[in-house]
């Protein structure tokens, strides 16, 4: 049983190594905007969207004949959001009102995909995809807002869609949901926020 097993796992390992030996590689130059929000654990707050860019590169690797593949990138972000301290005593007396929350962020996207490549033809002007996968926030520099304590990273889940044109260009759209927190208040225990964030980008692959 485990001989057979052990042939098995390297059959496996044999075909997938063989895919990916075919599997086309490029990568080019992404760039951006974000739309993000907070979403506190307890609705304390009113908390008002951001918009922010985002610019980098990505690769992309689709194995050939069955229109899946992976991507990653590397990004710059800027998330955050504008939150309305002063209606609560707590932070009104220290003399906040409403203060700007930014984030400036490496994004690290890691997305499974799947493009539509096989439409007599049409794919070479244009092909529609959809992709999903995690999100890895690293958090270099913020603004200063001792009210808030930022956490030194963060893990998203992504959900997206796009299309690709004269197989050069991709335009796509994304939702992330923050899985862990950004920041959290200072002054109250366990009063986190994780981001929640619309990315809509454009991509040129050389």
């Amino acid at each position: 049983m485990k001989k057979i097993t052990r042939l098995f796992a390297f059959a496996i390992i044999a075909t997938v190594a063989a895919i990916a030996a075919h599997a086309e590689f490029r990568w080019g130059a992404t760039a951006g905007v974000n739309f993000t929000n907070l979403d506190f654990k307890q609705d304390l707050l009113e908390v008002d969207k951001t918009v922010g860019p985002t610019l980098g590169v990505q690769g992309e690797m689709m194995f050939p004949g069955i229109g899946f593949g992976i991507d990653i990138g590397a990004m710059y972000s800027m998330q955050g959001a504008t939150l309305n301290l002063g209606r609560w005593p707590i932070w009104a007396v220290d003399g906040y009102g409403k203060e700007r929350c930014y984030l400036h962020t490496l994004s690290i996207p890691v997305d499974l995909r799947f493009k539509w490549t096989r439409m007599n033809g049409i794919e070479d002007y244009v092909a529609p995809f959809v992709f999903g996968g995690p999100v890895f926030n690293f958090t270099v520099a913020h603004n200063k807002l001792d009210a808030m304590d930022y956490a030194v990273g963060s893990i998203g889940v992504q959900a997206g869609l796009g299309f690709e044109v004269m197989r050069r260009w991709q335009i796509q759209g994304s939702y992330v949901w923050g899985m862990t927190y950004a920041l959290k208040a200072v002054k109250l225990q366990d009063f986190s926020a994780r981001e929640r964030y619309w990315t809509l980008r454009a991509t040129y692959f050389f």
